[in-house]
């Protein structure tokens, strides 16, 4: 019994290491959406954001600095922070540099942010306080929002819709005002695309679900957070009624800092918009 004992005492132990290793192999992934019609128009760059979501200061084991070098050389023109910043008041100074890092990434079309679950644990003031430090270091944070940008004289709409699993989301405040254009998405939980039928987008970044972040031998766990677990839709990019959405892996850990099947993840969306022709025709 002694030796069984050892034996998985020893099993524990390595388990516990590769995983929180694995805390600390950041992918980045590229995504390339094609416009409605499949295509690519010829000499026309793409929309490129960087999705960050789930930072989770609480258990994060990348640096600022380790993020910046990781994504220095790579065009961005938008970034969207899809939620979970954190859920401790003490963490919200060590936010400060990664705003900092994302300002010095220098994104042509701003940055973006949404709230997510853990964001809400926080208490009011707190929250106000996490609030404040987005937008004083140029982030537009969206609340049940949208705001419109001009990309090449195609209208981007982006939308974004707070956290959907606290019962936060208002998809008529969100879409309020909206004009003709190219709908993006940015929200936290992406359960919130079954309830999206009579809300129209051409593309959605979500997080929420960390892959798994155990996701061995399957992600048993995560059965209580909505349906799309149970569709098999946990991680990557997928399509529900032909709309494309994409659910991140986020960068940080909840609970215990370690991941198993899965690893945390920096997303470069290239999105091809259509010409401002079809934009007017599709008006």
């Amino acid at each position: 019994m002694v030796i069984v004992a050892l034996l998985i005492f020893i099993a524990l132990c390595f388990f516990i290491y590769i995983g929180n290793k694995n805390t600390r192999s950041v992918v980045i992934n590229h995504i390339d959406i094609k416009c409605k019609n499949g295509s690519k128009e010829k000499g026309k760059d793409p929309l490129r954001i960087l999705q960050v979501s789930d930072l989770h200061l609480e258990n994060i084991s990348i640096s600022p600095e380790q993020l910046y070098e990781k994504v220095k050389m790579q065009p961005i023109d938008l970034i969207a922070l899809t939620g979970d910043f954190l859920d401790r008041k003490r963490s919200i100074p060590k936010l400060l540099p990664y705003l900092q890092v994302f300002k010095a990434l220098n994104p042509t079309n701003g940055i973006y942010a949404v709230f997510g679950n853990h964001d809400y644990v926080l208490r009011k003031d707190d929250l106000k306080q996490l609030k404040n430090l987005l937008v004083q270091n140029d982030v537009k944070l969206l609340q049940n929002e949208n705001d419109m940008i001009d990309i090449g004289g195609v209208p981007l709409n982006i939308i974004g819709i707070d956290d959907f699993s606290t019962k936060r989301s208002n998809l008529m405040a969100s879409y309020d005002g909206l004009e003709e254009g190219y709908n993006l998405v940015i929200t936290h939980d992406p359960n919130v695309v079954l309830s999206m039928n009579n809300h129209h987008f051409d593309y959605l970044l979500s997080g929420h679900f960390h892959g798994g972040q155990i996701h061995w031998p399957k992600p048993y766990h995560l059965v209580k957070m909505g349906k799309l677990v149970k569709m098999n839709m946990v991680k990557g990019l997928h399509y529900y009624k032909e709309k494309q959405f994409y659910i991140s892996e986020g960068l940080g850990q909840t609970g215990i800092n370690i991941r198993i099947g899965s690893r945390p993840e920096l997303t470069i969306h290239n999105v091809h918009l259509p010409n401002a022709v079809e934009s007017i025709k599709a008006g």
